[in-house]
Formats: C-alpha cells, structure tokens, sequence
C-alpha cells in the first residue's frame, strides 16, 4: 500500500530517484514508525509522515518523523553521532551495518500548561530535551542544558512557591492563539531570533491564552532529559515539576509575551 511519505527534494538527490519511488510505493517504507522527533510512534499509512536522512562522514540513516514535528530534509551529523547513539529508530538504513544505531538527535520537547503559584493560575511552557544537550564545540556525554541557560539568565528553581524573575530581552511569541516560537535576543543587539520554533505552530487551550494576555507573560521552566517526561494532565505535569525542583533540575524565568 502507497505510504503518505514526504521525500523532499534533497534526501531525493541523496537516495536516489530508485530508492525514493519504492519508498513512496510502500516498498521500503514502515508501516510503524518512532518519530525521530517527538519519540512518539506514528503511521506512514494513516498519517503524512516526513523522511529524515542523518548523513555521517561515512554512513546514512533514513529515519521517519511526523510531517508536523519535521519537514522531509537531510541533517548532517558526525560519524561519532552515528556511532555513539543509545537508541534505534525504526527506519530504513542506507549504506549503513546491521550493528551500528541511528543517532539520537537531541530535539526540545515544549509542553503548554496552568501552573498554580500564589494561589494565581499562570500560563507555562516546560521545555525537557530529547537527550543531552552540549555544549558548543565541545564532545562528550555530558549534558550542559541547565548550565548554557544558566549562563542565558534562567535561574534555578528549588520549588514553585513563587513567580520566577522576568528575563528580559526573551520572549514567547503568540499569534493569533497558536504558539509559535520562544526568542532570544540577537547578537550585538539585533533583532530578536527563534531559540525554539514550532515547525507547526501549536494551539494553546483557551484557559492558557487567557492566562497570558492577563499576565502579559510566559513562565518557562526547563529541565534536563528524563526530569519531567510527558504527563497527560496538568496535575502529573505539575507532581513533576516540583520533584525537578527538588531535585536541583529546573531553571525558570518569566518571558514577556509577544503577540495575542
């Protein structure tokens, strides 16, 4: 059965027109799939699913992700990334052997919820990564997520008894109530530039939107890989939050809302 697959233009020159029409066909293609993005599984059969190729210096991986997590495109990666990687994504390889992993590419999860601080509901984005973030220029397995932030302004959280300080010159921008990026401020004072963008933008519930036009700000709270996890309802959301705090996990600040 043909799969709802998207193979852009530049995985096309790098796979070959053969490969991409038995993809296309349903030949190749997993029915299944983990999203290299968002980890969550998806269906090419149901579902308009993008094709993802990581080309190290040696070896290639076509990997699969929702169409609305990433769009169809070719991300260059070191072998060492190819290498290094924990967890396999469900996938076609390309010129790849059987015991070597696909790379796990470390992607900002954003959550919207209500937190309850001083009896005040607030609106909250809570940003946990896919997996170690380091720092630029640097190799290894550790993880700076918490300390790059740290260094941006962000301030840590021991618990949530209280509103986080506004950082400045950071905002969360909002547009026509669907969220579409967080902005840092530019080099040398330039134009503020996506530090997170939705490559779909997300809608907010209205609860939240109401919340934010109130406050005219955004708190965001970040934590480092496996502190917070997915929670389906804000109660779990918020159970999370304060064990990171506890745990010496979360940084938080307030950004100033951008957009309605």
């Amino acid at each position: 059965m043909p799969r709802m697959l998207d193979v852009s233009d530049e995985v096309r020159a790098e796979i070959g027109d053969e490969e991409a029409d038995r993809l296309l066909a349903g030949e190749t293609a997993p029915g299944s799939y983990d999203c290299t993005s968002c980890r969550t599984p998806g269906d090419s059969e149901q579902e308009r699913t993008s094709t993802v190729l990581f080309i190290g210096d040696e070896t290639a991986v076509l990997a699969f992700a929702h169409a609305g997590c990433l769009p169809s495109q070719v991300v260059q990666v070191t072998e060492e990334q190819l290498r290094g990687a924990v967890k396999s994504i469900t996938g076609d390889t390309v010129d790849l052997e059987p015991d070597k992993t696909v790379p796990e590419q470390a992607v900002l999860g954003v959550t919207s919820g209500l937190v309850l601080i001083g009896g005040e509901l607030h609106p909250a984005l809570v940003v946990e990564p896919t997996g170690p973030i380091a720092r630029p220029g640097t190799t290894g397995a550790g993880d700076d997520f918490l300390p790059l932030l740290i260094e941006q302004g962000f301030v840590p959280l021991t618990d949530l008894s209280a509103v986080p300080p506004v950082l400045h010159g950071w905002s969360v921008l909002l547009a026509v109530g669907q969220l579409h990026a967080v902005l840092q401020p530019g080099s040398n004072g330039g134009q503020p530039v996506a530090w997170w963008q939705a490559h779909q933008p997300l809608q907010v519930t209205d609860p939240w939107r109401a919340a934010a036009n109130k406050h005219q700000q955004v708190l965001m709270f970040a934590a480092p890989v496996g502190s917070i996890g997915r929670q389906p309802r804000e109660d779990l959301l918020r159970d999370a939050l304060d064990k990171a705090a506890a745990n010496g996990k979360l940084v938080a600040s307030a950004l100033p809302l951008a957009g309605t």
